[in-house]
């Protein structure tokens, strides 16, 4: 499939419902997630790229607009220190994220919730921008348009991203181009060869001030 395929998102993703009917989105596609809900992980599930032992904690990402070229995606695993979790992998070369906003939330003895929430590319600064990032993520919303898209292309095949691909017969897609409106996103995982954050303001504070 070589096209233009556009998503309206009503709310937040949910496994179950994107079960029922395939269509691309940045974080998994719905073939993607009908394996993780039912708990029938192929072995097409690869490690994931980002090779870091992970906390197992979700944090959240959004930014108001996301410009990216050179996507792909399919289903990972990532390990963490006694427990491993299905995401989705999506990979992007470069991408710009305007407003960007990245929070953690965790309880502290005696504190209660700490929130540390980081913020980049607002109050007329440019955008963040990042080159070959790879996030692994499990929920994801947002308006989001994709062009020269292939849907179902196996993981191993899909190119883009140097040095990042799937297992033989998983299930991927890839497109030249994605761009997102609203972007809302829950990940355990990140990485990226460079993330450029102009503007930069990181604060610890207590109680909930997550990004969204």
């Amino acid at each position: 499939m070589t096209s233009t395929a556009r998503i309206r998102s009503t709310g937040r993703t949910r496994w179950k419902r994107l079960a029922l009917v395939m269509v691309p989105t940045v974080t998994a596609s719905g073939a993607l997630l009908a394996a993780m809900a039912s708990g029938a992980l192929a072995s097409s599930f690869g490690v994931s790229a980002n090779s870091f032992t992970v906390s197992g904690q979700s944090f959240q990402i959004s930014a108001d607009i996301l410009d990216g070229h050179d996507f792909i995606q399919y289903g990972v695993v990532d390990r963490g220190t006694d427990k491993s979790y299905a995401e989705a992998l999506s990979g992007i070369r470069s991408a710009d994220l305007y407003n960007l906003c990245q929070s953690v939330v965790q309880d502290f003895p005696f504190l209660g919730e700490v929130t540390m929430r980081l913020n980049s590319g607002g109050d007329g600064h440019p955008p963040a921008h990042a080159d070959r990032l790879v996030v692994d993520a499990h929920d994801l919303h947002g308006e989001t348009v994709f062009h020269n898209i292939n849907i179902g292309q196996d993981a191993s095949t899909v190119e883009g991203v140097p040095g990042v691909q799937g297992s033989p017969g998983g299930f991927g897609e890839q497109a030249d181009s994605i761009r997102i409106e609203d972007l809302r996103q829950l990940t355990r995982s990140v990485s990226a060869a460079t993330f450029r954050l102009p503007g930069l303001h990181l604060r610890v504070e207590r109680g909930d001030d997550s990004c969204f």
